[in-house]
This record gives structure tokens, C-alpha cells and sequence, in this order.
């Protein structure tokens, strides 16, 4: 009876997480196609926002589950050649994964702060890399267009290379994005919190 019980219970607990997964994985879907322009091609976007209360509540592996599984979604109807999505597993996968590993073994307000701030700074990392060498030279061999015609698009002086493109424009929004959705993220997370663990 000891066994029924227990594999009841864990049956129970992976379909309550499947559920949480489901819901949270809808809304990062939606807050997706909700994006606010911020400066040339670059659009502010807050779906990482539920795979990062799913990582605090459960995870890395729930969190990056439903970074992942959004963009296979959006694949379906890529406007970016899959480039985008690609890309944004790579930027907000390393947000969340970040923040939920070390939220993971400080669960504290301390904990949390750290957690956010090191993953704001993993992801900017990751977005000046994953630019300057995939998402950047791809668009140019797909679209057939040069560095300048690129640097003409974002239409800011100064900025006339490619690394001064990634250094001082995708560095900046990025730390913004991942500012926004810390500061969201902190607010919501112990009101919605019992929810997660129910």
C-alpha cells in the first residue's frame, strides 16, 4: 500500500508540474507576439517572464523547457527564417538557466537579488556572442545584406562596426530586458508563489 501511495503521490506532483508548465508555457506564447519597440530592429518582449517564475518555483529544467517549447512554437510561423527563435533559446535559455540554478541553492531574498543579477549579466554575454557571430552573419547571408546596410537600419552615430553595434546597442537593450523582467519577476513572485507550489 506504501508504494501505491508514494507512486500516487509522484504521479500526482509530474501532473500538477505539467499543468504549471502549460499555463506558463501559454503566456510566455502570448506576452511573445507583445513586443515594444526600444530602438532600430531590437524589440522589447517580456516572455521570459513566465519561464523565469517557473525556473524560481521549479527549476532550470522547467524554466528552459518552456523557453524552448515557445519558440518551437513561434518556428511555425517565423518571420526571422528561425533565426530569431534560434537565437532567443540561446539569450533567454541562458536568462532563466542562470537564475533558477542559483535561486535554486539560495532561496532567500539575497539569493534572489544574485541570482537575477548574474543572470542579467550571462544574458547580455550571451546576446553580444550569439549577435556578433550567428544571429548578424546569418541575416546577412540570408537577406544578401552587407555590415553597412545593417549599421544604416540602426541609424545611431558612432555606431559604424559591427562591434560597436553588439557593444553599444545590443549590450544596452539587453541589460534593459533583463532589468524590466528582474523588477517584474521580483514583484509577482511571492504573490503568486503558493500558486507555483500548490
Amino acid at each position: 500500500m506504501k508504494t501505491v501511495s508514494k507512486t500516487q503521490r509522484s504521479g500526482d506532483r509530474a501532473v500538477f508540474m505539467l499543468t504549471r508548465c502549460s499555463v506558463l508555457t501559454a503566456m510566455s506564447v502570448i506576452l511573445y507576439y507583445i513586443e515594444i519597440p526600444v530602438v532600430a530592429f531590437y524589440k522589447l518582449d517580456l516572455s521570459a517572464l513566465p519561464a523565469l517564475l517557473a525556473g524560481f518555483a521549479m527549476g532550470p529544467l522547467p524554466g528552459f523547457a518552456i523557453v524552448l517549447v515557445k519558440n518551437l512554437i513561434h518556428m511555425l510561423g517565423s518571420s526571422t527564417a528561425l533565426v530569431g527563435e534560434f537565437a532567443d533559446i540561446l539569450m533567454s535559455g541562458t536568462f532563466v538557466a542562470v537564475a533558477s540554478i542559483i535561486y535554486r541553492f539560495n532561496k532567500s531574498l539575497k539569493g534572489a537579488i544574485l541570482a537575477m543579477a548574474v543572470s542579467v549579466l550571462s544574458m547580455i554575454i550571451a546576446a553580444v556572442l550569439v549577435n556578433y557571430f550567428i544571429l548578424i552573419p546569418t541575416y546577412q547571408h540570408l537577406f544578401h545584406m552587407d555590415v553597412a546596410a545593417i549599421l544604416s537600419m540602426v541609424g545611431i552615430n558612432g555606431v559604424d562596426s559591427l562591434v560597436k553595434l553588439v557593444l553599444m546597442v545590443t549590450a544596452p537593450f539587453n541589460l534593459l530586458k533583463g532589468c524590466v523582467i528582474s523588477v517584474i519577476t521580483f514583484l509577482l513572485y511571492k504573490r503568486i508563489s503558493p500558486l507555483l507550489h500548490q
